[in-house]
């Protein structure tokens, strides 16, 4: 174990007189309402020359008729990711080279694709053509995201006119689906037919997607904007790490609403929103959404990337300026206060089967990591019209929800996800481990995740079957390829940060060990950043050999009725390692 040494700060009284400084003017940080709309970077001159949006025509009558080499390099690098693409990675690249590359090395002439759900309930016509894609131009991939979106990966330019006309036939799309703009929103995968829900916010989720979604006042923001919106109890929707999120609530004299969250996000400045204290109809709720956007992008901070999201801003406004800026300058008018959200009533994963209001179910099922696949996604559609199911749903843990399954025909359902690679059944590292897309495909890992996590599930159903029978609380694993963290793994039970690590001298794949992270949504009562471990590291290899010791030394130490997350903070580092 290292020990640190720190040498005192000299006190007043022994520092040298020093001759005062004339005060230096403040550095511009690119606030269109504070230091103009100059733009500071090439960032920012790109989205200025030619508005992202604009880049779909230019897709679609010059790039798909010309291939690769004619794209221009802001369009390639920037105004393409507006609808959803991004170039992925160049197979046959260590991770120890992702930092020292330049993205034009890394990057292969295949693109990642990913689609919006935004909540929506998809019929089976919908998730037969998101398997038609898969299968004829993604090479068979099709992965669910912790933000419910599809990602494809092998996608040509020449076939995204295509792509896009089957998508619009079933009202999905990639519109800002990536960039500097409105990211595709989270939505409680059962609203509408959950008998506890507070409200239904569906309607509330398409009147926001309708006004502004596409909308060029809105299409250029400093970086990311991400929404969450749920009206369920269980807290489904991550709300404690999304830019803006609106929590379903009842307020005493106004009843069913929402509670206003703001500034959220995690990578390697992770922060947790904060309520605003202000309470939100359902009808005031697109307005009030304009206007958090609207404030990102009038004060949020363009100068430089890595200060550009909207955490930054509220860290140093405070919720109070915020919601007084937001009213006064935005809205005109004053929200009133409102009560928080309850605790969290069950994970929020809605794995398993459930009775809805109208006597019908809705099923949860996982897949290993959020894979599905084409056959997949084909073979559930074909599954749900035999059945006479409704829709289907994704989550933002990464699995499936069923909707509207007639009482008589749950079980046949349930044996019919089996041979589709999903279950409602899940062992729970199958049910609560996610992982990011990795080095396979993303030009910013440095590990491989999904094959990683999918191989540590399967050793640790053998391994642990003694000890999970027993347990009574999830614990949740999340795979990261690099810091950005989009498998959230500072508010995971066990967070894996991919990395380069050295052991022995010897230099190989591994992972930064996060441990005690939480949202509400999991099954705790509050959300909280997980702790590090000093020095621990763990080689990808002995990712199984860790979580097991650790799972274990859990369920011989924890308290009665204690979670993973609550032991993990307050055990001594030795029991960690």
């Amino acid at each position: 174990m290292t020990t640190q040494t720190t040498t005192p700060d000299a006190t007043a009284a022994e520092a040298p007189a020093r001759p005062a400084r004339p005060a230096r003017a403040a550095r511009p940080n690119g606030q269109w309402k504070v230091d103009g709309t100059t733009p500071l970077n090439h960032n920012e001159e790109f989205k200025q020359e030619g508005p992202p949006l604009e880049v779909r025509e230019r897709i679609e009558t010059i790039y798909a008729r010309d291939g690769f080499d004619s794209i221009a390099d802001d369009d390639l690098h920037g105004r393409f990711r507006w609808w959803g693409l991004y170039t992925q990675r160049k197979p046959g690249i260590d991770g120890g080279r992702t930092a020292t590359l330049e993205p034009h090395e890394l990057e292969d002439r295949y693109f990642m694709l990913r689609v919006r759900s935004d909540g929506a309930a998809l019929s089976p016509e919908a998730l037969r053509v998101l398997g038609g894609i898969s299968a004829e131009f993604a090479r068979g991939t099709a992965d669910i995201s912790d933000r419910q979106n599809i990602q494809y990966h092998w996608i040509e330019v020449e076939n995204m006119p295509e792509i896009w006309r089957r998508l619009d036939s079933v009202g999905l799309e990639t519109t800002t689906a990536c960039g500097d703009s409105p990211r595709p929103f989270l939505g409680s995968p059962v609203a509408g037919v959950a008998t506890d829900e507070i409200l239904d916010a569906t309607d509330v989720i398409r009147e926001i997607k309708r006004q502004f979604i596409g909308n060029p006042d809105l299409a250029n923001l400093p970086r990311k904007f991400k929404t969450a919106i749920s009206g369920h109890p269980s807290l489904d929707v991550a709300h404690e790490i999304n830019d803006i999120s609106l929590v379903g609530v009842v307020h005493p004299e106004l009843g069913p609403g929402f509670d206003l969250w703001v500034g959220g996000g995690l990578s390697t400045a992770p922060r947790l929103g904060e309520r605003l204290g202000a309470f939100v109809t359902p009808e005031q709720a697109p307005a009030v959404w304009e206007g958090v956007a609207s404030i990102f992008r009038d004060y949020g901070y363009r100068r430089l990337r890595n200060k550009a999201r909207l955490k930054f801003l509220l860290a140093d406004w405070g919720p109070a300026k915020f919601r007084q800026v937001l009213q006064d300058e935005y809205l005109g008018y004053e929200l009133p206060d409102g009560p928080p959200p309850a605790p969290a009533t069950r994970p929020g994963d809605h794995v398993g089967v459930h009775e809805q209001k109208d006597g019908r179910f809705y099923v949860g099922a996982a897949p290993v990591v959020g894979r599905v696949g084409g056959n997949t996604l084909s073979g559930l559609a074909d599954l749900l019209e035999k059945v006479g199911a409704d829709a289907a749903r994704l989550t933002a843990h990464q699995k499936i929800v069923v909707l509207g399954v007639p009482a008589d025909r749950v079980d046949e359902l349930v044996n019919g996800l089996e041979p589709l690679g999903l279950t409602a059944r899940p062992s729970l590292f199958r049910r609560s481990t996610m992982a990011c897309t990795g080095i396979e495909f993303c030009k910013l890992a440095i590990v491989d995740t999904k094959d990683t996590a999918a191989g540590v599930i399967a050793d640790l159903e053998q391994r642990l079957s003694d000890v999970t029978e027993t347990l009574d609380v999830p614990i949740g694993l999340y795979v990261n390829g690099c810091p950005n963290s989009c498998a959230r793994i500072q508010t995971a039970d066990i967070g894996l940060k991919g990395q380069i690590i050295t052991v022995d001298g010897e230099q190989m794949p591994g992972f930064q060990v996060h441990l005690g992270g939480s949202l509400a949504g999991q099954g705790q009562d509050a959300g909280g950043l997980g702790r590090t471990v000093r020095g621990l590291k763990v080689p990808s290899t002995e990712v199984a050999d860790y979580v097991e010791r650790i799972v274990r030394r859990f369920a011989d130490e924890r308290a009665a009725g204690e979670t993973f997350a609550s032991w993990a903070l307050r055990a001594d580092e030795e029991a960690l390692v």
